[in-house]
């Protein structure tokens, strides 16, 4: 479990590579590639439950259990921090165009679906 002073070093690069042109060269997350992720899934309490790649192009993981528009719920870090913790979020950097990843728990396999907004 990551400790609050061991979150990504690269966040604050991060956040300027957070729209990069996709599909990504070579299929893989570009280096120090920004991606909005819960307080709970960067630190270990929860695993990733589903992961977005919206129309915009922004990339955002959630637990699917706890409110991620809470205060300080949500932090911006660098999608290889978050692979290093889960590495089956990998192969979704060639996957999840304008869809939503999503599972039940860690290990289980990803199912996807399309992505919109609930005002959409």
């Amino acid at each position: 479990m990551l400790g609050e002073a061991s979150l990504c070093q690269t966040a604050s690069m991060s956040r300027d590579r957070a729209r990069l042109p996709w599909p990504f060269q070579h299929g893989a997350f570009p280096d120090g590639f920004g991606v909005v992720v819960q307080r709970t899934v960067a630190d270990g309490t929860e695993p990733a439950r589903a992961v977005v790649h919206d129309a915009q192009g922004v990339w955002m993981v959630s637990d699917e259990v706890n409110d991620p528009n809470g205060e300080d719920a949500a932090i911006v870090m660098c999608m290889h921090c978050l692979v290093e913790l889960d590495p089956s979020i990998r192969p979704l950097a060639h996957d999840a165009a304008r869809n939503v990843a999503w599972r039940d728990e860690r290990g289980d396999p990803w199912s996807f679906q399309d992505h919109v907004y609930p005002d959409d």
